[in-house]
């Protein structure tokens, strides 16, 4: 109950946080626009690679959808939320650390969604 409590805190602080961070980086985002793309590619790949990878394992497994679908996610997941508190605790948050992990969380979540919406729609091949 009492950790409840502090659930909507620590999206906020996550958000907060992001906010100070292309704020201080919003020269160099503005300024390097390849650099975002550069950092945001290869994620899109690895997440999407290791999704599928899990995924198909588990089909081959003979894994169930609910067993299967949770096991791709997580295995994609890359847990930017951590690398984010991380690079901004050491680095600073106008460190180019800080700005991977930003765009790597900013990359992560519509690409997670989107393999929601792949694993929901072959929920009728496992």
């Amino acid at each position: 109950m009492f950790i409840h409590k502090f659930d909507s805190v620590t999206t906020v602080g996550l958000l907060l946080t992001l906010v100070l961070i292309f704020m201080g980086q919003s020269e160099v985002i503005l300024g390097n626009p390849l650099h975002i793309f550069l950092i945001a590619i290869p994620l899109v790949i690895q997440t999407f690679l290791i999704f599928f990878l899990s995924y198909i394992a588990s089909k081959l497994l003979k894994l169930p959808h609910d067993i299967a679908a949770p096991a791709g996610m997580i295995g994609a997941s890359n847990f930017f939320e951590l690398s984010v508190a991380v690079a901004v605790a050491l680095f600073g948050t106008t460190s180019p650390a800080a700005l991977a992990t930003t765009v790597g969380v900013l990359t992560e979540v519509p690409v997670m969604l989107t393999l929601v919406r792949i694993a929901n729609k072959t929920k009728r091949l496992f």
